[in-house]
């Protein structure tokens, strides 16, 4: 079987705090630890009250005090909002802390709309056409490029596992090209995921990094004994999905009994989109989605997304699907 990982958006629910958020992350980072999934990412979201993920690098201190071997890292750092030496300054200190244990995934997409660009004094369109060049300079900070003029410390020789994050064929072309592994935003943006596969296995480069093109799609799994108890905690993550791109995003909603089944159609459509890869329901409901999943995709990893009201439950998701696949 495939390995396993997991993102996590650190949610916000509601009637909940920022440190209840924070504290819930670290015991889902350790119930995957202790389950055997091979990393654990956080997502780099800017002004979203339902999200606590903003200040990535500083999750992932918190998170790598509360676990021990378990791969963290960003799933991802939107580069055009920061410059590569302070990236590479930030993850050459995660890695300092918690050596051979740290991924970058880097992602080209502001994680917001226009007005973080203000906030963050830049013009992110213009940043983002430079992504690429930004991203070889990253990758020379940390390798040690002897032509550039500074020397990033820590950054420098640091062993960071590099990633390349996208939802387009943008993504996959760049990755190939710089012989990065590759994942893919199939959990929310499933539409480009088999040409952008197709994309990266045919004109991937081997690099000092990569000898050959490795993938890890993203999905939707949420797992409970049964697909009903599934399907009704999956109901705050497709709460939160059609909130947002309805415009009115908020902290992650508790669950509601037979919510799909009171959406309008254009809803259901949207969610019946996304369903491409997700997999919620009882264990083997989820065993059977994800092998079929990874048949489509010939996925070297997957990893899981998708939040639920209780954190409790979550974590149980995750000790099932494992147990799905125990046999």
């Amino acid at each position: 079987m495939v390995p396993f990982s997991v993102l996590d958006l650190v949610p916000v629910r509601e009637g909940g705090s920022l440190k209840q958020a924070y504290a819930a992350a670290a015991a889902l980072a350790r119930a995957a630890e202790s389950a055997g999934y091979k990393r654990f990412w956080v997502a780099e979201h800017h002004a979203m009250e339902g999200i606590a993920g903003a200040a990535t690098a500083v999750v992932l201190a918190h998170i790598g005090h509360a676990t021990s071997t378990i791969r963290i890292g960003s799933g991802g750092i939107m580069l055009p909002n920061h410059n590569p030496f302070v990236i590479a300054e930030q993850f050459g200190t995660l890695e300092a802390l918690f050596p051979g244990r740290i991924d970058l995934g880097l992602g080209r997409a502001p994680g917001a709309d226009s007005r973080i660009a203000q906030a963050f004094r830049k013009d992110v369109r213009q940043a983002a056409e430079y992504f690429p060049q930004d991203v070889v300079e990253l990758r020379a900070l940390i390798t040690g490029d002897p032509a550039l003029p500074l020397t990033a410390t820590p950054g420098h020789g640091a062993a960071i596992e590099l990633w390349m994050l996208g939802s387009s064929l943008f993504g996959a072309q760049l990755a190939a090209q710089l012989g990065m592994p590759y994942a893919f935003a199939s959990h929310f943006a499933p539409d480009h995921l088999d040409a952008a596969l197709a994309v990266y296995r045919r004109d991937f480069r081997p690099s000092a990094a990569l000898d050959k093109p490795h993938v890890m799609p993203a999905m939707t799994v949420i797992c409970a004994e049964t697909d009903e108890e599934a399907e009704l905690l999956a109901s705050s993550q497709l709460q939160s999905f059609v909130r947002l791109r309805s415009g009115s995003p908020g902290k992650l909603p508790p669950p509601v009994a037979d919510y799909r089944a009171s959406l309008p159609a254009a809803h259901q459509a949207m969610l019946a989109n996304i369903g491409q890869a997700s997999a919620i329901g009882s264990p083997e409901t989820v065993r059977r989605a994800i092998e079929a999943f990874i048949g489509r995709t010939g996925a070297d990893e997957i990893i899981v997304s998708g939040s639920t009201f209780d954190p409790d439950a979550r974590v149980r998701s995750l000790q099932l699907t494992v147990e799905a696949f125990a046999d």
